[in-house]
């Protein structure tokens, strides 16, 4: 089943949950604009939780990841930050336990910055098993083969 909002859409594969929204991020003002962010998980995503994770990770097993795709405002699309064009293709070497946000011993993650059709966006994904990455990268890949990022869509 393809999820599709804001101009985000991926696919939900059989025991994965999906949600795309625009949240409010933590300090942010009220009535200021709310940047679309995707989450994506093998385990069941909570109400609460961070938009990088917070909440999620602690929850993930060995067999477990998360997927974290947050889209930045307009003014950052040609920034050096998000220079990259094109989304990234994630390998096994891409991942440490000292990249993620949070360290939680077993765990591994990365993230990246990148511009698509004049959006700009970080993807980050947390795998519950460094020794297990080089399945859990599979599982990812196969999703993020699925993933539709509409040109200025969420503007």
């Amino acid at each position: 089943m393809k999820l599709r909002a804001h101009g985000m859409a991926v696919d939900a594969p059989r025991g994965w949950e999906v949600r795309i929204s625009r949240r409010r991020r933590e300090g942010q003002e009220v009535g200021a604009e709310r940047r679309p962010v995707l989450h994506a998980a093998t385990v069941a995503l909570p109400e609460e939780r961070g938009d990088f994770g917070g909440g999620v990770t602690p929850l993930l097993s060995e067999e477990d990841l998360f997927v974290s795709l947050f889209e930045y405002g307009p003014e950052a699309v040609g920034t050096p930050l998000f220079a990259t064009k094109g989304r990234p293709r994630p390998t096994v070497a891409d991942f440490a336990p000292n990249r993620l946000q949070r360290s939680i011993p077993g765990q591994s993650g990365c993230q990246w910055f990148f511009q698509e059709g004049g959006r700009a966006f970080c993807l980050y994904v947390v795998l519950g098993s460094h020794a297990r990455r080089a399945a859990l990268v599979n599982r990812l890949n196969d999703v993020l083969a699925t993933l539709d990022l509409d040109a200025d869509a969420s503007r």
